[in-house]
């Protein structure tokens, strides 16, 4: 069996107006309004951008699927989680407060910000799974109070996972803080002291204070080291490695299960929709302007995360002749993918409808 995967090719030339118009044809064809009331809660699962990242989906190209939703339920919100990395997005107070600065405004959009985890991240609910990396997912509380989803992806490049999407959004997003420190946990990377030039970015975005300076180099004390690899990000010199042949597998097979976790909470009443516009190296919550690593390509949306995944891949990598997920980050981005099938999540097979 396939899954049904739809495109419209876009760009960020053309006009808030259109994206707009192309985001709200696509969520039409999944077919997800016709599962939904006044009394629904209806989340949309979304990256609202670290502080100075400009990467992140606009708030104007989501217009015509808010008051599309807003026909059917008097419940809607836009919604995401805390980061474990120090950033502005770490606690609920300057995460709403960088939403607001980014568009993401009651008065604009006419839905609230409501994060899921609480006020520090801490809500969570444990879900036994069973799965082969996670015996129970730590969700974040509010998703299970959540009747429909709506995962609204910007697809980048990511240092850990190779790319990240909807699988990353579900499972990263949806994860409390302990869930994304479990999700990290088997992740521990290590300083190549000839490289160091004690910049000590490393040492501002260590959530744990695990990397402390040692001889005027830095140093990362492993027992505190949750594996959250944002130091690997900021270390310019490149002096901060990770174990690649192992630990990234190990994070994006855990990812994957808590993505799959996620899902389903929300049995038929939940859909994806993908943005390949402004596709950089690395994600979001890099709070810079990141060069594109591939031309504008589109939006794609689907009821199946995994093939739509597979297809934002697959029209990257034709874009451009080669993999340049893959040359970006030197990770095997396959590996949530192929895990996400394995347990039963989606499927790789396809059929692409491509809409004028």
């Amino acid at each position: 069996m396939s899954s049904k995967v739809y495109f419209i090719p876009a760009t960020r030339e053309e006009k808030n107006k259109q994206l707009a118009q192309k985001t709200e044809r696509l969520f039409h064809k999944l077919g997800i309004e016709q599962k939904l009331d006044r009394d629904t809660f209806v989340g949309l699962k979304i990256h609202f951008g670290e502080e100075g990242n400009e990467g992140h989906i606009k708030p104007p190209w989501l217009l015509n699927l808010i008051q599309a939703l807003k026909e059917k339920t008097d419940k809607l919100f836009l919604t995401d989680t805390s980061t474990l990395y120090r950033g502005k997005r770490n606690h609920a107070i300057d995460h709403h407060e960088i939403a607001w600065r980014h568009g993401f405004r009651l008065e604009k959009l006419g839905v609230p910000v409501i994060l899921l985890d609480g006020l520090i991240g801490r809500e969570n609910e444990e879900i036994q799974v069973d799965l082969p990396r996670v015996n129970s997912a730590k969700i974040a509380r509010g998703f299970l109070d959540t009747d429909a989803l709506v995962c609204l992806s910007h697809f980048t490049g990511h240092v850990l996972t190779g790319f990240g999407a909807a699988i990353k959004n579900m499972g990263m997003g949806c994860a409390s803080r302990a869930g994304k420190m479990e999700q990290h946990s088997d992740v521990h990377p290590w300083v190549n002291q000839k490289k160091c030039k004690n910049c000590s970015l490393c040492y501002d975005i260590c959530p744990t204070e695990a990397i402390v300076e040692d001889n005027g180099k830095a140093l990362i004390i492993e027992r505190k080291c949750i594996g959250c690899g944002e130091c690997l990000v900021v270390c310019k010199p490149g002096a901060i490695k990770l174990r690649w042949d192992q630990d990234n597998r190990r994070v994006q097979e855990k990812m994957a299960e808590y993505a799959y976790t996620a899902q389903n909470l929300f049995q038929s009443r939940i859909g994806y929709i993908n943005f390949l516009l402004q596709v950089t190296r690395d994600c979001d919550c890099m709070g810079d302007k990141e060069k594109n690593i591939t031309e504008d390509i589109g939006l794609l949306a689907s009821l199946d995360p995994v093939a739509l995944d597979q297809a934002s891949v697959d029209l990257i990598i034709q874009k451009n002749d080669k993999d340049i997920l893959k040359e970006s980050n030197d990770v095997d981005w396959s590996v949530q993918i192929k895990h996400a099938e394995k347990i039963g999540m989606g499927t790789t097979n396809y059929e692409l409808e491509k809409l004028e």
